[in-house]
């Protein structure tokens, strides 16, 4: 069994190479609006927005900035099947303009965008991000009158298009659920266990590391997990330095991906390059997460009285005794077309203290 990732190095805003009604979940973090480094990248995209800063005009850079993403998620709308879901990994700006300090919404206004698209707006997800700073707060010394919080949080807006997906084959289903402690952690709209610093740019590529936003690759895992099946096709029109081709195929998922800066084509061969290895890792660990959880549960006198069928481990629920997770074994590359190809086989019981 195989799966294909593909990736564009070209505008999102027009993505000819994605079939109508063709993707199953869109998974992205685009550039936050507002946020300084970033205000280049939407200068090219747009006349309006370097014309609004030159004029001092931030609402309308601010407003100008949104319409170049809801280009984008008009075409994931597009893009989507019906019931396909849309995730979008976004953060609130914070800035001083002319001494005055605010914040700039990014999350309200990308609802608001996806809602008038005609997407349906799910419940939605805080991730706590602890700062860096040795402080949290801002403002003048100990003075309160003019602090300002720190905002130590992203979110995670969930979006759907239609009614819930009808999904006629049950074996993928079946195969690529997940575990039910799994289910208790991750539908919780509160994540406080996912670090900012996963991922960074290697010193080679020090140029690119002030263009890149990249988020850990647990949460484009968990996402896709969440809301997919083996072999779905899975969007990232921000795809970066490649963390959402990397997170669907140690899924089993295929991905197309979309990229403006042609510079980050060496760091996305990198970056899916690591499949094999973090397939087999994240598979190890979660298969060991549960092995600890079902001795929990009988230490405490509580009985599993369902078995999953692949790997003799006692389970909760009878939707888990089909759960089957599969190692990325080879990695093919056709690097005139950007391509990949990657072939899997089902991963074997093992006992591993990583964490995914």
């Amino acid at each position: 069994m195989t799966t294909r990732t593909t990736v564009h190095f070209a505008d999102a805003r027009s993505m000819t190479d994605v079939a109508d009604e063709s993707v199953a979940l869109v998974v992205t973090s685009p550039p936050y609006p507002m946020i300084e480094m970033w205000d280049p990248a939407f200068c090219v995209l747009s006349d309006v927005v370097g014309a609004a800063f030159e004029a001092e005009a931030y609402d309308t850079a601010f407003d100008a900035m949104h319409e170049v993403l809801r280009t984008v998620w008009a075409e994931c709308y597009r893009a989507l099947m019906p019931g396909g879901v849309l995730c979008i990994n976004i953060g609130d700006a914070t800035r001083s303009f002319n001494g005055s300090f605010r914040r700039f919404p990014n999350h309200t206004r990308t609802t608001e965008q996806c809602r008038t698209l005609g997407f349906r707006v799910l419940p939605s997800i805080l991730w706590h991000k602890p700062t860096n700073k040795p402080t949290k707060f801002m403002g003048a010394g100990m003075l309160g009158l003019n602090a300002y919080v720190t905002l130590e949080h992203e979110h995670i807006l969930i979006f759907q298009k239609g009614s819930p997906r009808a999904l006629h084959e049950r074996r993928p289903r079946r195969e690529s659920a997940y575990f039910w402690e799994e289910r208790n952690r991750w539908f919780s709209d509160l994540w406080t266990d996912l670090k900012g610093t996963e991922q960074t740019l290697p010193r080679r590529y020090r140029a690119l590391r002030a263009r890149s936003g990249a988020f850990p690759m647990a949460l484009p895992y968990r996402l896709i997990e969440m809301f997919s099946v083996y072999d779905d096709l899975v969007l990232d029109p921000f795809i970066g330095t490649g963390t959402t081709a990397l997170a669907a195929a140690a899924t089993r998922r295929h991905c197309i991906g979309y990229e403006i800066q042609s510079a980050f084509r060496p760091v996305v061969r990198e970056t899916v390059q690591r499949a094999c290895l973090e397939s087999l890792r994240r598979n190890r660990a979660r298969l060991a997460r549960h092995q600890a959880f079902v001795e929990q549960r009988w230490a405490a006198g509580k009985h599993l009285k369902h078995r999953n069928a692949h790997y003799d481990l006692p389970v909760v629920a009878r939707d888990e005794q089909y759960i089957r997770r599969y190692d990325v074994t080879a990695v093919d590359e056709d690097l005139d077309a950007d391509t990949y190809t990657f072939h899997y086989r089902p991963h074997r019981l093992a006992q591993s203290a990583d964490a995914a």
